[in-house]
């Protein structure tokens, strides 16, 4: 490919990618996402990824990601055209500071502390001190990580163009960080996306053994879908709302974690096929009327479903009254369809869609600069900044138990006076009363849920009440290591285990 042909490729992927930005409802900051572009362009001159592409497609691509997959504006758009430049050419923090100020160099700067690999070949505190990095970086402005993230899909998009060595720790830390993330901040696609990739690469014969039963299985769910779909489509005309049906199967990786996790057959897998019913809210001056309506029509989409079609009682999900904590709201079943068949199906609102699609984080925090002290996120994110801020003396003991916390699902409980909390699954009893305060956890020694009286050690369950019951003489033990189950409570009895020692060896 010659110099012109490749300049052509260069200025029509940065066409595309302003296109995409000047199709959003942000600011339009074209000036400066121009002179990022020049100013990277110029910087990776005559440099070449592995592929042979000019190497400046790869920072246009994840800017691209950033902006048309994420929904984040100039400034993150930016950083992600210089993402490169300090570690791969002469230019520093000083000189972006000087050509794109204070912002977009900080937020630069912390993109490159924590470029490279996080795991590295074995856990060791230099990687440990990279994911704490990280965790820290995530929590002082999120943008950081969403740029680091859309940078990793990319370059797993093209896994020809790592070095091979490296191949498979990106495939690994995919499934062990990046998709988890991308599952707590709300980013369902990219999450999905990722571990389809790092599957193919680690376990390419599972995925060819799926993907070869999948194809082979295709117009059977063709026919499944259509004799389920016609019918409700009928039905769901009479509400007289404006509506739109999307199928999705579940993922190769997800199939393959399902089979093994359970020890199932393909065959037996519910949610292989699923139906999406996204609607349009009437138009409302409320915010108010709009919610209730929103709910309303949830609902009643949900009985025109059922009227139809058997549901599984044990597969039933309200995430419209119990959003979860990364602010999804959606109501889910699975049906028994045509033939005995069962099909999963999803009930959102346009807005529900748009948050689920692209993510809490990047539509909402800093879309609207929404910073609810309040939400669920901003929970989770305020306990990884406290743990890691205040580590204990082993540092992977600190991030292996917030990787843990990344990987849990979630319930819901309520405090006796109806107040309502997310809880990582598993939780105990010992673990609510410290989500409640850090002395009430110290002083924990039991509760009262759905008015029968536990230990300590019982497991929560989704809509479980609880009153938690002290006592003054009762403080943490060592045993309780291995009782709690969350993030905040194992920081906080490490944290008094460590005050009672050294007030010992005074």
């Amino acid at each position: 490919m010659n110099d012109i042909d490749e300049k052509q490729r260069v200025e029509q992927a940065f066409q595309e990618l302003l296109d995409s930005y000047l199709n959003t409802n942000h600011r339009k900051k074209v000036d400066i996402i121009e002179h990022a572009f020049r100013f990277a362009s110029q910087a990776h001159e005559g440099t070449k990824r592995l592929t042979g592409d000019p190497y400046i497609l790869h920072p246009i691509a994840v800017a691209t990601i950033c902006c048309k997959e994420l929904g984040l504006g100039s400034t993150s758009i930016c950083v992600a055209l210089l993402h490169e430049i300090v570690e791969h050419t002469p230019y520093t923090i000083d000189d972006i500071r000087q050509e794109f100020g204070e912002k977009i160099a900080s937020m630069l700067e912390a993109l490159t502390r924590i470029s490279g690999g996080i795991l590295g070949k074995e856990k060791n505190s230099v990687q440990s001190e990279k994911f704490r990095t990280l965790l820290l970086t995530m929590s002082d402005d999120i943008r950081v990580i969403l740029v680091k993230m859309a940078d990793r899909l990319h370059n797993m998009r093209a896994f020809e163009a790592i070095q091979p060595e490296k191949r498979m720790l990106v495939a690994n830390e995919a499934l062990w960080l990046y998709a988890p993330l991308a599952d707590r901040l709300g980013l369902y696609r990219m999450k999905t996306e990722m571990e389809n990739l790092a599957f193919v690469y680690k376990h390419p014969e599972d995925y060819a053994v799926i993907a070869k039963k999948l194809e082979e299985t295709a117009s059977q769910r063709d026919e499944v879908y259509d004799a389920f779909i016609n019918p409700l489509i009928k039905e769901l005309d009479t509400l007289g709302i404006q509506y739109r049906i999307k199928s999705r199967v579940k993922s190769a990786y997800s199939i393959w974690r399902k089979i093994n996790d359970k020890g199932v057959s393909l065959e037996e897998i519910y949610d292989i096929l699923a139906a999406r019913i996204i609607f349009e809210l009437p138009q409302n001056d409320s915010p108010h009327a709009g919610k209730v309506w929103e709910t309303r029509l949830c609902w009643a989409i949900f009985g025109v479903v059922c009227s139809l079609y058997r549901p599984h009682p044990d597969r039933i999900r309200d995430w419209i009254t119990n959003p979860k904590a990364n602010g999804y709201q959606a109501l889910h079943l699975t049906v028994m369809g045509p033939n005995g068949h069962w099909i999963e199906v999803q009930i959102r609102s346009e807005r529900m869609d748009a948050q689920a699609e692209g993510g809490f984080a990047a539509h909402w925090m800093y879309k609207v600069g929404a910073q609810d002290s309040d939400n669920e996120l901003n929970k989770w994110m305020a306990t990884i900044k406290e743990l890691l801020e205040n580590p204990g003396p082993d540092a992977m003991d600190t991030l292996d138990t917030i990787k843990m916390n990344l990987f849990s699902s979630e319930i819901f409980v309520f405090t006796r006076t109806g107040e309502i909390r997310t809880l990582a699954a598993g939780a105990t009893v010992l673990d609510f009363a410290y989500s409640i305060h850090s002395e009430i956890g110290n002083r924990c020694t039991g509760a009262i849920v759905n008015h029968q009286q536990r230990g300590i050690d019982y497991t929560l369950r989704s809509g479980d009440q609880i009153e938690v019951l002290t006592s003054d003489c009762q403080h943490p033990q060592e045993s309780w290591l291995s009782i709690v189950k969350t993030a905040r409570a194992r920081y906080r009895v490490h944290a008094f285990l460590r005050h009672e020692n050294e007030k010992k060896t005074l």
